[in-house]
């Protein structure tokens, strides 16, 4: 029965993932043009994790023979163990670790994969546990052994539901609009003072939900 359950969930997720996300009207705002498809760094809070295998496969891996390869950093945590199989399902690769479990690999092997230069890399910067909304060191690292800045992506959609979860997962109702929004990239040097880079991504990725958020109220 457990083999079973391990082999339908995943299906049955990704069938479901499948009609809402297309049930959505989606656009954007600040979209990379194709000729921009290049490795990147994006990173977004842990509540706006849902739709964000989405954006990578419709609109940040590049089209055709610029296509990237979409890599997510998913947490070795036994809850991380369905996210990193579904993720698969749905055609990105997973680079397993956390800040509390298995992160120095997982940031060695990123810095490897984007090195190599056919990489677009997916991070929660308060994941897995938290602080809610609150950048951890651990994205400064990869930017500085990279060299390419960490560019903010939220999304907002008109209708929605919260989960109560020390995120307050944020869930996109079926048939509701929906906004994609890439902010400025923040660009981390190696001598930069680190509290003084901390803030500035976290100002960016502040600013970019706002944006997000606001999208809909002000339409």
């Amino acid at each position: 029965m457990a083999l079973l359950q391990q082999w339908l969930a995943p299906r049955l997720i990704r069938l479901a993932y499948g009609l809402l996300s297309s049930s959505i009207r989606w656009e954007w705002v600040g979209r990379p043009a194709e000729d921009e498809t290049l490795p990147r760094l994006y990173m977004f809070w842990h509540a706006r994790l849902l739709m964000m295998p989405y954006a990578f496969l419709h609109g940040l891996l590049g089209e055709g023979g610029r296509r990237m390869t979409g890599y997510a950093m998913i947490s070795e945590h036994r809850d991380g163990e369905m996210i990193a199989r579904v993720t698969h399902m749905l055609g990105l690769s997973t680079v397993r670790g956390s800040a509390t479990r298995g992160g120095a690999r997982a940031l060695l092997k990123m810095i490897r994969l984007v090195r190599e230069g056919n990489a677009v890399v997916a991070m929660t910067p308060d994941g897995p546990r938290g602080p809610r909304e609150r950048v951890k060191p651990g994205v400064l690292q990869l930017a500085r052994k990279t060299g390419l800045p960490l560019t903010p992506i939220c999304y907002a959609t008109s209708r929605y539901w919260r989960v109560h979860s020390w995120d307050r997962f944020y869930i996109p109702k079926p048939f509701s609009r929906g906004v994609f929004v890439i902010g400025e990239p923040v660009h981390v040097a190696p001598d930069d003072d680190p509290d003084d880079a901390l803030a500035r991504v976290q100002r960016a990725m502040d600013e970019t939900q706002r944006r997000a958020d606001s999208y809909f109220r002000n339409a």
